[in-house]
């Protein structure tokens, strides 16, 4: 078992916070030292339970600390002991660091999830694109069945129109005739203007 080597003060006299507290509502800058020595170390731990980050657990020691120095009038002996009042200040203080974190956290997702919608012109694009494709399904729909298997074979599989003629099995001058004759039915379903 090691033995603790205290050096300076003796540790059995633990000062008494009630009074230490009782000064510094006075304004005397020893007994807030004397606090501060004190109980340092207790809300650090405190802060380091709640939040589990070194750098946030030292400001918000030290936060609790200065709010001890400026709210010390405040502190009731009747309702608990000193040490537990500063250990709720600094509970409390951990707690609402987390929310902040949190609250931010969720902040940037939100403005995150915002940054990735696509813009109003894409989707209107998106739209419109879809419904000219209905139109043009359609208006293909309203073509004969030798008209719309020219279109579909030269427009949309890109034969030639000779490709088209051996795939079909027609003379060229009739899939020519076909295809015009299916164009000419599909511009003026679309309301196209040559």
């Amino acid at each position: 078992m090691k033995e603790l080597v205290h050096i300076g003060t003796n540790p059995s006299a633990k000062p008494d916070l009630q009074r230490l507290l009782h000064e510094v509502a006075l304004g005397d800058q020893e007994a807030f030292a004397a606090v501060y020595d004190t109980v340092a170390g207790s809300v650090l731990g405190v802060a380091r339970a709640v939040l589990r980050d070194r750098a946030q657990s030292e400001e918000v020691a030290q936060d609790v600390l200065v709010e001890v120095w400026r709210t010390a009038p405040r502190y009731q002996p009747e309702r608990g002991s000193a040490l537990n009042w500063i250990l709720t200040l600094a509970h409390r203080r951990a707690v609402d660091r987390v929310r902040s974190v949190e609250a931010a956290a969720a902040r940037d997702t939100r403005a995150a999830l915002l940054d990735h919608q696509p813009a109003y012109d894409e989707v209107t694009e998106q739209v419109e694109s879809r419904l000219e494709q209905e139109q043009v399904r359609r208006c293909l729909r309203t073509l004969t069945e030798l008209q719309r298997q020219s279109v579909t074979l030269a427009y949309y599989r890109g034969l030639t129109y000779r490709e088209v003629a051996e795939a079909l099995a027609l003379p060229l001058g009739t899939v020519k005739t076909r295809l015009r004759d299916g164009l000419i039915r599909l511009r003026d379903c679309l309301g196209v203007t040559a």
